[in-house]
C-alpha cells in the first residue's frame, strides 16, 4: 500500500475514535454500541498497518483483491449492525406494549375508583337529603 494511502487509511481510522469517543461523551450514542465502532477503528488501524494481514485474509477468501476483501467484511458488518437494530427494536416493541397495557389497566382501576367514589358520594347525598 502506498505510503499516502496509509496516512489517510490511518487519519480516517483515529478521526473515527475521535468522533465515537465525543458522541459518548455528549450522551449522542451509548457505550454499549461504542465499542462496535472503536473496535473497527482498531481493526481498520491494524490493517492499515499491517497489509500483509489484509492481503492474507484476501487469499484465505479466494478474492482477488484486497479492496473485495474489505467490502465484503463491510457488508458482514452492516449485516450485523442491522440484525443487532432488529433485535433492539424488537425489544423495545415489546417493552412498549407492555407499558402500555400497563398504563391501560392503571387508568382504568383509577377510573372505576373513581366512579366508586363517586357513586357513594351521590348515596350519601341522596340520604342526607332524605
Amino acid at each position: 500500500m502506498p505510503l499516502r494511502q496509509k496516512i489517510v487509511a490511518i487519519m480516517i481510522s483515529i478521526s473515527i475514535f475521535i468522533i465515537i469517543i465525543e458522541l459518548v461523551r455528549k450522551r449522542k450514542l451509548r457505550e454499549e454500541y461504542s465499542w462496535l465502532w472503536l473496535f473497527t477503528g482498531v481493526v481498520l488501524v491494524i490493517l492499515t498497518i499491517r497489509y500483509d494481514l489484509l492481503v492474507t485474509l484476501t487469499h484465505l477468501l479466494g478474492a482477488v483483491l484486497p479492496t473485495s476483501t474489505l467490502f465484503f467484511c463491510e457488508l458482514i458488518f452492516l449485516m450485523l449492525i442491522c440484525i443487532q437494530f432488529s433485535i433492539k427494536i424488537s425489544t423495545l416493541t415489546n417493552q412498549v406494549k407492555d407499558l402500555v397495557q400497563e398504563v391501560t389497566l392503571l387508568k382504568s382501576g383509577k377510573l372505576l375508583k373513581d366512579n366508586l367514589d363517586c357513586q357513594d358520594r351521590k348515596d350519601r347525598d341522596t340520604k342526607s337529603s332524605q
